[in-house]
């Protein structure tokens, strides 16, 4: 992306060190802005948001996802259009995509948010036009996840403390191969909206923030929340389920070959 490849340009040999204290300078000026901001959403394409990025160090799932990046198909879609960012990110063998096939001369695979259900499993957890209807629970995503190739674990927001998914979160987010999707109420952000589904990118550590890739980009662009209001948005219930919402780990190692996350006590 842009930003880190300008990043490293930027910091390269024989840059001077007056300007390195400037730039030094700069970014300490836009970490205490965010930190100033206590409570506010910090929009990626802010100029804060764009420092929050450079400054990450967590931020493993950044390029994988934003190249993969799509917008939800419908008001419904965000744990679909979720699904296909990520499968495409973990590179897993997918369907031909219809519409850039042509018969006999040219195929090209890749999950869609169609052909994402042509997965016989998915039907047993959830049928597309339910999900066009009404969305998708955080048990069901698990579902259409585990449907696939793909180690998940699934953690709702009462489980556990905001240590505990800290934790959980910025060690996903250190580690390539591994992503993180978040299912959390809107309006606790102080987002028009209820229920949504959406993969988390990075995490500033001084400032506390995740970077969310909201895939409903026509309403909101990428955004920085705190972890503490991400985490109160994930505790609140579900109409559907009965149960919090909360985020999903999802991995594409064999469950010989690695160990899962310490799933923690209830506290």
């Amino acid at each position: 992306m842009p930003y880190i490849h300008c990043l490293k340009g930027f910091f390269g040999v024989g840059f001077p060190l007056g300007a390195l204290a400037a730039a030094t300078t700069f970014f300490s000026y836009g970490i205490a802005q965010a930190q100033s901001k206590t409570g506010e959403l910090i929009f990626l394409d802010s100029e804060v948001g764009e420092q929050l990025l450079f400054d990450s160090q967590a931020r493993r799932d950044y390029i994988p996802l934003s190249l993969e990046f799509v917008t939800q198909d419908n008001l419904a879609y965000c744990g679909v259009a979720t699904l296909v960012m990520i499968l495409n990110a973990l590179e897993l063998e997918a369907p031909e995509a219809p519409n850039h096939t042509i018969p006999g001369l040219v195929s090209y695979r890749f999950f869609t948010q169609e052909n994402v259900f042509e997965n016989e499993k998915t039907h047993e957890v959830i049928k597309p036009e339910v999900v066009a209807k009404q969305g998708m629970t955080l048990e069901e995503l698990e579902g259409l996840f585990a449907s696939y190739p793909v180690e998940v674990q699934t953690f709702h927001g009462d489980e556990v403390s905001l240590q505990q998914f800290r934790q959980l979160a910025v060690q996903n987010l250190q580690q390539p191969g591994n992503f993180i999707v978040v299912n959390y109420l809107r309006r606790s952000l102080e987002q028009k909206g209820g229920g949504h589904i959406s993969p988390v990118a990075a995490y500033h550590e001084q400032s506390d923030r995740f970077l969310i890739l909201d895939v409903a980009r026509y309403r909101y662009s990428p955004v920085w929340v705190e972890a503490e209001a991400l985490w109160e948005a994930m505790k609140t219930v579900d109409s559907v389920s009965g149960k919090t919402r909360g985020f999903i780990l999802i991995d594409v190692r064999s469950l010989k070959g690695a160990a899962k996350a310490d799933r923690p006590l209830n506290q």
